[in-house]
């Protein structure tokens, strides 16, 4: 009989036992959250500035996964142009995988997922904003697993509104991902200006190349 399992109760060692997930250490492996980003505009800048100013305003209460795609989510999306075309936006999709060896069927939904097509580009889980945002990363990775084009670069970002990280997955041999370097919107300055960056980047990587790998 198959077990099923929520994907949200996966810890980092599921995710590699039973997916064989490998975590690349390569530095050359994910170059794209470093190298040729655009530059951005003031009128963007000042954008972003209104976001984190809405984020600091918004932490002093409680905020729930719906608050922090509202606040935070939504206005990055829409600055990067990740609305339009050749991409749109899906929410809450849901997808399951089953493990061969284990006959283990492992069941979630995706928070915010932007698509061309059917590949899948940045796979979004966002956490309550109390939560550490590596509580997301084992289901993060299971939710990329399940891209339908396997031979392609798949994606994601993890935030909890406050904390973001970005994280590449490929599968042409054995399942690897490598992850960015954790930016805050907390720290001096703002740190949005390079997750924005990074968006339009991989935006930009993605729809330009349908083959990118």
């Amino acid at each position: 009989m198959t077990q099923s399992i929520q994907a949200k109760t996966l810890t980092l060692h599921d995710v590699k036992t039973k997916f064989n997930f490998q975590l690349c250490e390569d530095e050359q492996f994910f170059r794209e959250w470093i190298d040729d980003l655009p530059e951005i505009t003031d009128e963007e800048k000042g954008y972003l500035d209104k976001v984190k100013a809405g984020y600091t305003n918004s932490a002093d209460h409680s905020m729930i996964e719906d608050t922090v795609k509202m606040v935070v989510l939504a206005p990055l999306l829409f600055l990067a142009d990740l609305y339009l075309n050749p991409f749109h936006i899906e929410a809450e999709k849901s997808v399951e995988l089953v493990t061969v060896d284990e006959g283990i069927l492992v069941r979630g939904s995706i928070d915010v997922l932007v698509l061309i097509e059917s590949f899948w580009v940045v796979a979004i889980e966002a956490k309550r904003a109390q939560y550490s945002v590596e509580a997301g990363l084992p289901q993060l990775l299971f939710y990329m697993l399940n891209d339908p084009s396997p031979k392609q670069v798949t994606f994601g970002l993890l935030t909890n509104g406050s904390s973001f990280r970005f994280i590449k997955v490929t599968k042409r041999d054995i399942p690897q991902y490598a992850v960015s370097k954790l930016f805050d919107i907390g720290s001096p300055g703002n740190e949005l200006y390079e997750v924005f960056r990074i968006l339009k980047r991989l935006a930009a990587i993605i729809s330009s190349d349908r083959s990118y790998t």
